[in-house]
């Protein structure tokens, strides 16, 4: 954390000056008692009146600490926070896909949201009341010292007791926190999977069930933060009663000392000041230390993601990839999720420039592996993959997939405008550009229907849109971005016929010029591809154009005849 905090150490120390101040007003407080007191007991007016102008000039700058102290620590702490949570998502981002299958997004957005307030919290806390109530014992303890050095030993006594119940609260507190935290974030998983489902649902009549899993998570939940709370409700009345018989104590010692003339009755009630001025600064310290306890397991929690690292990484001397023409070669490419099974072997392929290239094949034959390597998602284990003769190992990443596009099957539009998602990425655009992209796309006419045409606000994930209109964005945004090299994954095999012939002619425009990876279960849509590619068990076992391959009455020949008699 320190690097988080240290670039704020000098607005902290900006702020620990005012603490400084406000803190160094406590002694005061407890003398100007025992003066009023002194003056009380003897009638003397003038001097009455001279400790009450002396007390609201001191309010003054006790009020000026305090609130240099305050703002200038809450500014510290989220900027802390903020640093921290950027930090967060930007290595997010680099993280290969495979963390992303694993991870929930509830857990992942409770990680980034909650776990990192409740750090900036903490923070916060331990420069706004952890330190500054250390002070007030450290400043209070030596007034009362100064005051009388054997009531002060007596209130010490207590304080080893009250020391180690608070440590011992604390560690109960770290254990219960992380427990619930853990179950927080399941919660936040459940029901990120739940609304992103939530046709599913509906579809299966499946409401009563779902109500139910909630329900004993949210039990789960409940029971975890009350054990907490538990262990925080027993502590209060047992470190409370420990001040309180302090207190008692303290009373007795200083009627005797008072009756023996070793004490003067405004020294006690100075003395008296001081104690009542002790009990908050014990009571935050208990609280900020519970706190930071606490905040201990999304520290945890927060810093696990730092520590995984991705598996794809650019090489130190790695270089930009100049413009492309859009040449691909696959050259005895193998690769493997697991090493016991592999994916592709010994995979060779040229696409030339231009060209059309058709990607078919059962599910798990390899299909979308060799476009995720061909984006540099993962690496090959063996062989290698050149784009112009480069190999994508030697090229930086970024520069790679700038001049690549892909058209998902499923498209995913984002929150913001229409426009926004045509021009994805980009913070200054141009609208002209935009209109030009989503004409090519076949777009242009559904979205000036649109309320605010180019500025309509998308839904979530797009819901606002069909799913023709939203691959007809996707096309545009590819448009727009202009690649070298184009992959469709099941590009249309989602749409019903009028929306697939408008995407159809759109993809067609999109592809004019450009290397074309095209995957594809739909048959239909490949027959006047370049080449169709037959992939089976990781292996390319044809290679032609779609009537070369029925001719050659093959594996090609074979799924095309299983899917038309089907069809017919």
């Amino acid at each position: 954390m320190k690097d988080y905090v240290y670039p704020q150490r000098f607005l902290i120390a900006k702020a620990f000056l005012c603490t400084l101040v406000f803190i160094g007003t406590m002694p005061l407080l407890a003398e100007l008692l025992g003066r009023v007191a002194q003056a009380l007991g003897k009638g003397d007016v003038n001097a009455i009146i001279q400790i009450a102008i002396f007390a609201v000039i001191m309010f003054v700058f006790r009020g000026l600490g305090q609130y240099g102290q305050d703002s200038m620590m809450a500014q510290a702490a989220l900027n802390a926070a903020r640093d921290l949570r950027v930090d967060v998502y930007a290595h997010l981002q680099t993280l290969d896909l495979d963390y992303f299958a694993e991870s929930r997004t509830g857990d992942l957005s409770y990680r980034l949201t909650e776990d990192v307030d409740r750090i900036g919290e903490v923070i916060s806390k331990f420069f706004h009341q952890f330190i500054p109530s250390v002070l007030q014992l450290i400043f209070v303890l030596a007034y009362m010292i100064y005051l009388n050095w054997i009531l002060t030993l007596t209130t010490l006594a207590v304080a080893p007791l009250i020391a180690i119940l608070i440590a011992w609260f604390g560690d109960r507190m770290l254990s219960l926190s992380r427990r619930s935290q853990d179950q927080v974030s399941n919660l936040a998983a459940l029901l990120s999977e739940i609304f992103s489902g939530i046709r599913l649902v509906r579809a299966f009549a499946t409401e009563s069930y779902e109500i139910d899993r909630f329900k004993q998570e949210s039990e789960q939940n409940s029971r975890r933060k009350y054990a907490a709370d538990r262990v925080r409700a027993i502590q209060y009345p047992v470190v409370g009663f420990l001040e309180a018989a302090g207190i008692c104590f303290l009373f007795l010692l200083g009627g005797w000392l008072i009756s023996n003339n070793w004490l003067r009755p405004e020294q006690f009630v100075a003395f008296g000041a001081g104690v009542a001025l002790l009990i908050d600064p014990i009571s935050n310290t208990t609280n900020s230390y519970n706190e930071i306890k606490q905040a201990e397991a999304s520290v945890d929690r927060i810093f696990e993601i730092f520590k995984i690292q991705p598996v794809v990484t650019e090489k130190p001397n790695a270089i930009v990839l100049p413009e492309i023409t859009g040449k691909v070669e696959y050259v005895q490419v193998g690769f493997h999720y697991q090493s016991d099974r592999p994916i592709l072997t010994d995979i060779n392929l040229v696409a030339n420039q231009g060209e059309a290239i058709a990607l078919v094949g059962a599910s798990g034959a390899g299909k979308s592996t060799m476009m995720n390597l061909l984006m540099r998602f993962y690496d090959v284990n063996s062989g290698k993959i050149l784009i112009d003769g480069y190999d994508l190992r030697d090229i930086q990443i970024r520069s790679l997939r700038q001049q690549l596009a892909l058209v998902p099957q499923e498209n995913i539009l984002f929150s913001g405008t229409v426009a926004s998602n045509i021009a994805f990425g980009q913070k200054d655009y141009d609208t002209q550009a935009v209109e030009n992209a989503a004409r090519i796309a076949n777009a242009h006419n559904f979205i000036m229907e649109l309320p605010q045409g180019y500025d309509t606000w998308v839904g979530e994930r797009g819901v606002n849109l069909s799913g023709g209109q939203r691959q007809r964005i996707s096309i545009a945004r590819a448009v727009l971005h202009n690649p070298k090299i184009l992959i469709l994954d099941e590009a249309t095999s989602a749409l019903d016929a009028e929306s697939e012939s408008l995407v159809q002619e759109a993809l067609q425009r999109l592809m004019q010029g450009r290397t074309t990876f095209i995957i594809a279960h739909r048959l239909a849509t490949i027959r006047n591809s370049d080449r169709i590619i037959v992939l089976e068990q990781g292996h390319i076992v044809e290679s032609g154009t779609h009537d070369e391959l029925l001719q050659k009455a093959g594996r090609y020949a074979q799924l095309h005849s299983r899917q038309f008699d089907t069809i017919g």
